[in-house]
């Protein structure tokens, strides 16, 4: 499995440190691509694991028109990771990419030690992006959504990126992101994941709310939890993008993922 980000460990105790903590991998979200995680990645590997940070396709640096884009490609994208990892990982996903892990976990339980939600929708079976955020009444993104149908793209309002997105963030961060949010391909967003009990259902899970998010509201993300066995949850005082806005306390939510 090749690092992504990788900082050189510089002493045979931080290889073996490496060694015995397993490997992580990083899936964004979407309107976004793998960037999101680099302060993260970098703490977690200075924390002695392997880290492996994922462009799903349709990114600038995995192009792809939005018709040739679908929810079975970004779970081939992490099962071809997961397939490259020489022991079971602790497998990260933000926002959307809650549904895409959980489509990799169904495949290929048995490379994963850990799921961990962040900010991210917990599915069940038949769930969509969709299909839950229509259920989420607090989430504030609905009014600033747009889908292009004759481009196939889901479009957040400019205007209203910095607060949705990171209303937790400083004026600096705030001016920036509206910038590098992406346009997303619509057709994943609405089809149905396909999970099983005996699969995705036995992994362990963790889940890390941000209880001042306004894309998936707290309401929301503990009703999901509530839902659904999961071994431990963390929260982060932060809006929707902690990678972002608490770096140091979403890796050490991520570490705990060991625990």
């Amino acid at each position: 499995m090749t690092a992504g980000n990788s900082v050189p460990n510089s002493t045979s105790n931080a290889s073996a440190m490496a060694a015995e903590k397993p490997p992580v991998i990083l899936v964004h979200g979407a309107f976004a691509s793998g960037f999101v995680w680099g302060h993260v990645a970098a703490k977690l590997q200075a924390a002695g694991h392997e880290v492996l940070t994922i462009d799903l396709p349709g990114r600038p640096s995995n192009p792809m028109t939005p018709d040739a884009v679908s929810l079975d490609l970004y779970r081939d994208t992490v099962l071809i990771a997961l397939a490259n990892a020489n022991r079971p990982v602790i497998l990260v996903g933000h926002s959307f990419a809650g549904i895409v892990i959980a489509a990799a976990a169904e495949r290929a339980s048995e490379k994963i030690k850990t799921l961990v939600f962040v900010a991210a929708y917990l599915p069940h079976d038949g769930d969509s992006l969709l299909s839950l955020a229509q259920q989420d009444h607090d989430a504030k993104i609905g009014p600033h959504l747009r889908i292009d149908q004759e481009k196939g793209i889901a479009v957040v309002e400019y205007s209203a990126r910095a607060e949705l997105f990171a209303n937790d963030g400083p004026a600096p961060l705030k001016e920036k992101l509206p910038g590098l949010i992406l346009d997303e391909p619509v057709v994943p967003l609405v089809t149905p994941v396909r999970l099983t009990n005996s699969r995705f259902g036995k992994v362990d899970k963790v889940y890390v709310h941000t209880s001042v998010d306004q894309v998936i509201s707290p309401a929301f993300q503990a009703r999901m939890v509530g839902s659904m066995p999961v071994r431990r949850t963390v929260t982060l005082q932060a809006g929707h993008l902690p990678f972002l806005t608490d770096a140091d306390g979403l890796a050490a939510a991520i570490e705990s993922a060991t625990e």
